[in-house]
């Protein structure tokens, strides 16, 4: 991605946090998709929940490289990946977790919908047009990964409606969520 031309240092760093919040959430998909991929039974829904996740995994590598690359033409430092990453927080709301094959995906749905949201709010916060670009195409991915799970859980029969809000935001969040 180029660097974007006539931003002032404030709003390139503006624009340079907003990017590694990005890329925090990103690394943290990434991670949570490896480590569930270990947890899944073999099952023929733990196989499905699997060929997802990997899909899902390499799209946010790709935006891994996309926002690491746009923070460097910013002149700033990517997020690097951590070790591990806390979930308690999702787990504790009763979103999801690494106890079961649809939990698991419960999981992921609740990664990817606060992760559409998330970007949604921080697009509006970014100074350069290019870099809004950027984070609302990464937005639609992660909206399109939200209904692709839940068009999953149809799939295993249960019946939810895979665009269950005309909106991905803060506000509609719990509208995508499915609880444990």
């Amino acid at each position: 991605m180029p660097t974007p031309q006539g931003m002032s240092d404030k709003d390139k760093l503006n624009d340079i946090e907003i990017l590694n919040r990005a890329l925090f959430f990103e690394n943290r998909g990434v991670w949570a998709y490896r480590v569930a991929a270990d947890k899944l039974s073999t099952s023929e829904v733990g196989r499905a929940v699997l060929a997802l996740a990997a899909q899902n995994r390499s799209d946010h590598e790709k935006h891994q490289d996309l926002i690491g690359n746009a923070v460097i033409g910013l002149g700033g430092t990517p997020l690097k990946m951590a070790n591990e990453y806390d979930l308690s927080s999702v787990i504790g709301k009763g979103l999801g977790n690494l106890d079961s094959d649809v939990n698991i995906a419960k999981l992921a749905l609740a990664l990817e919908v606060g992760a559409a949201a998330g970007y949604v709010s921080d697009t509006m916060q970014l100074k350069s047009p290019a870099l809004r670009e950027l984070e609302a195409g990464i937005a639609c991915v992660e909206a399109i990964h939200a209904a692709r799970i839940r068009l999953a859980f149809n799939d295993l029969g249960l019946k939810v409606p895979v665009v269950p809000s005309v909106v991905v935001n803060a506000s509609s969040r719990n509208d995508w969520v499915l609880k444990v």
